[in-house]
């Protein structure tokens, strides 16, 4: 049984960030990634995403969490911010308790999770949960079904599946919670995940071929195939689809990856088409399709539950998953959902490992009751992409088993995304590596093993495949009990049961551990007694001979009844290890009756490890039941381990590695209310070599109190937070808090001198309706403050009076001031939606050589909740410093839009792929950013003849693939915008000609240029009618400066009917401002040195009033 691991206003918005923090999304099961729709090269903006509580993170295009959003009655409830192993957690307060005691899912506040571009596509209109509940829970189910759509009701975990538009979240919080505890009648809260999709001579190595021969090739077997979908249409798989079931949002339940055809025909394709060469594993055995991975290759966990219960109603006796994600010491919902239905239903899972490498072994394969996978090559080599265990958690051993799943050749699906990356060789076939291949071949073994023994149970199937594995001479951990061998399986009636052996952790020190022995128990499913010879062998974690007695037989022989069990001792006795911890493991091989049994055991023995108590006090010098503690492993045994303790009587206990460790705690008067006093209390430098209380004693704390020249301001936001760097990884922690008062801290531990630790101090104030101030402050320090006071005079500040551009009516603007210290990426952003055109004030401290960023959103309206919608976003670029005392002018949002290029942006080759990347709709500033359209056309041409056309406004969404050799590209585009989002530039037309070949490099920017029409306009984006203006000429990218050799230009009054060519004197046009109401359209046709053209329209530049 797997271990459950115990761990110990909305129109005016504020937001802040006291550590800009860098945001278990899921990995393939195809060791060479699936092709995406979606390049990942792309021109992303400042974004928000929003929580299950309605509280929304703004996050930069880097990915960095720079602000929060509070949700409308949330603005008292602190927020915490850490950033642990590569990931961002952004918690309030009333989640943190509910993902200590395990019954909200973590990935909820995971920014770097939900800031994936999987996750987001699955979430765009809305966030998905599973919710599971205890017992019927009418009540509770109307109130949940209530606050969202619901999207499937999942009998298997007794939950449903919802998704909650995301200005309607906190109604859904609402329903699932009660304060900082679950709502009567919920068991669980689970995010709606992302997953993806993780022969000739590889069927023949598992002994299919003798299979066949003995009469089973999986006649009357249903193998359920959940994947991308499968093309019943090849040749291969004509005849074996029986039955197929869409669970995405994808039109059709056809293939358009090409990765479930692949699967589903190594498994049980025909080789019709190849003569027999490319025969899957079991060709007699029906297919059942579920597409539960869309057209991108990427499922949410409902509809995966989903296929699979489909999978069960259709009497399907083997499912094969090869796809998966990152697993936690929990029991997610796949997992339990695959355990559920293989004792209930008898269904054998074969689920794919993952591809990730060492300690990686991917959810649902982590389950217990899966065959989980892993991959070999031709030779038995053990694949270098080949998840292995330990488990996550309990250290239990994964992978079952291994299978081929290097360059494994299966059908392909026509046309689909795979097909088109790797190409067909020979026609109609793909090669592909990954535990995805190696899955099916053991879910095709599981089929032909069925068909001998259709009385066999799932276990029995799982004990018979995993007994009479080859030994690849590796460890449990690496292979399980080795490569399968069906023709072996298919003369055993022994098993092992259970299939592997774990004795757990033992504790150390190891001087005085005693044996442990358990039960080796033998299963005979045939008719006649089998005497079995018995041996073991055994490693250490170095891979080296184990020391002799560490494992060891009670009985060299057993015979076991026919019908019947027969048990052996086998123990462990860890305190021969020596001073090698770790984990341990062994083979215990019984042979007789012409068969052998392979069972793989394992134990660990601890590292080095010590309690550590942690004891909170409130103010009033009781113990706290309003605690929160976070300890993390940054050196040392324990690193990357990390913990979220609490027990509600102010006291736990925890088993930690020895290291160095970060605390980061809490002592709360109120958790819903930071007003009421919040106690931070945290020790970045927490040495664990004995055992060893700490406690967290809001009595010793000292205040916090910072202000600003303006007595009348008003505090919207405080940041405090704090930053480790340890080696090459760099740890954050902080708050966001509505303001300092009666926020108290206290430093705890001993002086960091090696410069490595950083404190920061942010707030943010508003000055009226168009005016703020924005402080940061911080400094390398010895040890964290116990307490903090700052006052702010007027000359510490610079002035920025921020021009706030609209074109058309009714548009309000925002600023994002983004702050930056060269020792920390502390930061502090601010979000108050005004009225534009207009102008906003901006007082920006400047000291410790702090850097700012400035961003631009135009907002388009207010949604239901009375969040602001953004249409039109525009940033500075690089941060800058500012000088106090000084006054200094920004403008965004102001024509002439157009085309930018520069270092960063442009037309790009990858391969045998083109793209454009860059800002179609730069400001007249030049000012990169992006706006919303109604329509745009791409469209690429090969020496005259169209290679394809797309939706993509150069976004670097959508790539052109063509061919390797030389050839002249015409790259066009045309994009459209309403006059409500903006009545200057409604409208760009573009196109680019240019030679270009496979380049010898992985990327290659390709010969584009641009004009920028430098017109001076006011904050409407109009001038003076009937006046004459000079209009500077820029030309941006190849061409630029001495590259070009021609350039001419244009201008019409008539959006684009008739045009007059302008001469060119000194860089500058002179043109006639269009009369009131009317609009002025450019027109440029550029061509460089070596002969590359351009040309670019830009229609109602600008207009008259």
């Amino acid at each position: 049984m797997r271990r459950q691991v115990k761990r110990a206003c909305a129109a005016t918005v504020a937001t802040a960030a006291a550590v800009a923090l860098a945001a278990g999304m899921t990995t393939p099961a195809s060791a060479k990634p699936v092709p995406r729709a979606e390049s990942g090269a792309q021109l992303t903006t400042h974004h928000r995403i929003t929580l299950i509580t309605g509280d929304r993170v703004a996050v930069d295009a880097k990915g960095r969490v720079v602000g929060l959003e509070r949700a409308e009655d949330r603005r008292h409830i602190p927020v915490q911010v850490r950033r642990i192993d590569g990931h961002t957690l952004v918690v309030p307060a009333d989640a943190a308790r509910l993902i200590a005691t395990g019954k909200l899912d973590r990935r909820l506040f995971d920014i770097t999770e939900l800031n994936k571009s999987a996750t987001r596509k699955s979430q765009a209109k809305g966030l998905k949960v599973i919710v599971g509940y205890k017992g019927a829970a009418a009540g509770t189910k109307a109130e949940v079904r209530g606050a969202g759509e619901l999207r499937r009701s999942l009998k298997s975990l007794n939950a449903d599946a919802v998704q909650t538009p995301h200005d309607e979240t906190a109604g859904l919080w609402d329903a699932v919670t009660n304060g900082d505890s679950t709502a009567a009648g919920i068991a669980h809260i689970w995010l709606d995940g992302t997953r993806k999709a993780t022969l000739d001579k590889s069927v023949a190595q598992i002994g299919a071929p003798k299979a066949w021969s003995a009469g089973y090739d999986g006649k009357g077997v249903k193998i359920a195939v959940l994947d991308t979908g499968v093309d019943a249409t090849h040749p291969d798989l004509k005849g074996q689809v029986t039955a197929s079931k869409n669970f995405t949002p994808a039109a059709t339940a056809e293939d358009k990856v090409g990765h479930g055809t692949h699967v589903a025909s190594i498994a049980a394709g025909t080789g019709e088409k190849s003569g027999g060469k490319f025969k899957g594993v079991a060709p007699g055995a029906e297919v059942i399709s579920g597409k539960v991975l869309d057209d991108s290759g990427f499922g949410d966990d409902s509809g995966i539950l989903a296929g699979m219960e489909w999978a069960a109603e259709q009497g399907a006796q083997v499912v094969n998953l090869s796809l998966g994600g990152g697993d936690t010491p929990e029991v997610d919902p796949l997992e339990a959902a695959v355990n559920k239905l293989s004792e209930e239903k008898g269904i054998l899972f074969a689920i794919a490992a993952g591809n990730s490498g060492p300690e990686s072994v991917g959810s649902p394969g982590s389950a217990d009751a899966a065959l989980t996978v892993g991959a070999v090559d031709d030779k038995d080599k053990l694949a270098d992409f080949s998840s292995t265990g330990p488990r996550i958690g309990d250290g239990a051993i994964k992978p079952d088993v291994t299978a081929p799943g290097v360059d494994i050749t299966a059908a392909s699906a026509k046309g689909s995304l795979i097909e088109q990356e790797v190409g067909e060789k020979p026609a109609g076939y793909l090669t592909i590596s990954g535990t995805s291949m190696a899955t099916p071949h053991v879910a095709g073994a599981a089929a032909i093993l069925k068909q001998q023994h259709p009385e066999w149970t799932y276990a029995e199937l799982k004990g018979a495949l995993t007994a009479s594995t080859k030994d690849g001479k590796y460890t449990p951990f690496e292979q399980g009990s080795g490569r399968v061998q069906v023709d072996k399986a298919l003369k055993q009636t022994v098993i092992a049961d259970p299939v592997s052996v774990s004795f757990g952790v033992q504790q150390w020190p190891h001087t005085d551990d005693k044996p442990v022995t358990k039960q080796l128990t033998y299963r005979n499913l045939g008719t006649e007694d089998v005497t079995l010879k018995l041996s073991s062998t055994a490693t250490n974690p170095k891979g080296q001979p184990a020391p002799s007695g560490f494992f060891k037989l009670g009985a060299t022989t057993v015979t076991v009844p026919a019908g019947g069990k027969a048990s052996v001792d086998f123990t462990v006795n860890t305190k021969l290890g020596g001073t090698t911890d770790g984990a341990y493991s062994a083979y215990v091989t019984a042979t007789g009756g012409g068969q052998s049994v392979r069972t793989a055991a394992a134990v660990q023995r601890e590292v080095e490890s010590y309690d550590v108590t942690l004891k909170a006090i409130d103010r009033d010098g009781t113990p706290s039941e309003n605690w929160d503690a976070f300890l993390l492993g940054v050196s040392g045994l324990g690193k990357d381990k990390y913990f979220f303790p609490y027990d509600a009587d102010g006291s736990v206990t925890l088993r930690v590695p020895k290291g160095q460790y970060v605390l980061d705690g809490s002592v709360a008067v109120d958790p819903e209310d930071a007003g009421k006093g919040l106690d931070w209390l945290a020790q970045p430098k927490l040495s664990i070599s004995k055992n060893t209380t700490v406690t967290l004693d809001a009595r010793t704390t000292k205040p916090v109190n910072i202000t600003v020249p303006d007595a009348a301001a008003k505090s919207e936001f405080a940041a405090p937070g704090f930053e480790l760097e340890v080696g090459d990884s760099s740890y954050g922690f902080g708050w966001f808090l509505d303001s300092y008062t009666n926020f108290r801290s206290k430093g705890l531990g001993p002086k960091i001198t090696d410069g490595s630790l950083t404190q920061t101090w942010d707030s943010h104030w508003s000055a009226g309706a168009k005016a703020e101030y924005n402080t940061v402050a911080g400094s390398k320090v010895q040890q964290l403050a116990s307490g903090y006071t700052k006052k702010y005079k007027a000359s510490d500040f610079a002035t920025v009076k921020v021009g706030l551009g609209a074109s058309a009516p009714g548009k309000k603007g925002v600023v994002n001031a983004v702050g930056w210290l060269p020792a920390t990426s502390g930061a502090t952003s601010i979000s108050i939606p005004q009225k534009a055109p207009g102008t906003r004030t901006l007082h920006l401290t400047t000291n410790s050589g702090v850097k700012w960023q400035l961003d631009f959103e135009q907002i388009g309206g207010i949604d239901a909740e009375g969040w602001p919608i953004s249409d039109a976003y525009y940033t500075l670029g690089a941060a800058q410093k500012f000088k106090a005392g000084k006054t200094y002018s920004k403008t965004f949002n102001t024509a002439v839009f157009g085309p930018r290029l520069n270092a960063d942006f442009g037309l790009f080759r990858e391969g045998n792929k083109i793209y454009g990347s860059l800002p179609l709709f730069a400001d007249g500033k030049g000012h990169a950013g992006s706006s919303e359209f109604t329509s745009v056309k791409t469209e690429l041409y090969r020496n005259g003849n169209k290679v394809g056309s797309n939706e993509d406004p150069l976004f670097g969404f959508e790539q052109f693939k063509v061919p390797a050799a030389e050839a002249e590209y015409k790259l066009t585009t045309s994009v459209k915008r309403s006059k409500k989002l903006a009545e200057a530039s409604t409208r760009i037309d573009a196109s680019w000609t240019f030679k270009s070949k496979k380049p010898s490099t992985d990327l290659a920017k390709l010969p584009a240029s641009t004009v920028r029409f430098n017109a001076t306009t006011g904050l409407d984006s109009k001038v003076v009618a009937g006046h004459t203006k000079t209009v500077p000429v820029v030309v941006e990218g190849a061409a630029k400066g001495s590259n070009l050799k021609a350039l001419s230009v244009w201008v019409s009054y008539d959006h684009g009917q008739t045009w007059t060519k302008k001469k060119i004197t000194n860089g500058k046009i002179k043109v006639k401002s269009p009369a009131k109401g009317k609009g002025i359209s450019f027109h440029a046709k550029i061509t460089d040195k070596k002969g590359n053209k351009s040309t670019i329209s830009i229609y109602n530049a600008y207009y008259g009033k």
